[in-house]
């Protein structure tokens, strides 16, 4: 049913992350897919790179021990953004087409009074992706 999975990651939130992590493992196992890691760096120094390379050999680790300690083929895909927090959403949309991913598993938070005003990236991925998404929140 699904053979490529992408799955947006904050690396400095990886915690946040481990219930979306865990469903797109199980999801790429049970259909023999593999999965995308997505990362959007800025082309800027950040905490987490001097530069988009920096960060993209973060990217590719986190992906290698993913797949390792899963049982998954997995690998890196990062896009650069000159505003990661105002172009987020824009820059995963523009993903989903690069990887060919057929599916989008994501994390999300639990609704509040400020997604009245400002969507969250979870609504507007699923709103406009031309493939399947799975938010999964907690």
């Amino acid at each position: 049913m699904f053979s490529k999975i992408m799955v947006p990651v904050d690396l400095a939130h990886l915690a946040d992350l481990e219930r979306a992590l865990t469903c797109a493992a199980d999801l790429a196992n049970h259909y023999g897919a593999e999965i995308t890691y997505v990362g959007v760096t800025a082309p800027a120094p950040s905490a987490l790179g001097h530069n988009p390379k920096e960060y993209e050999a973060r990217l590719t680790a986190f992906a290698e021990e993913q797949a390792r300690s899963r049982g998954i083929k997995a690998h890196e895909f990062t896009a650069i953004a000159h505003d990661p927090t105002t172009d987020l959403d824009d820059t995963l949309l523009k993903a989903v087409k690069q990887t060919g991913a057929d599916l989008v598993v994501m994390a999300s938070h639990l609704p509040n009074l400020t997604d009245y005003v400002w969507p969250s990236n979870g609504g507007k991925i699923a709103a406009h992706a031309a493939c399947s998404v799975l938010v999964v929140r907690g």
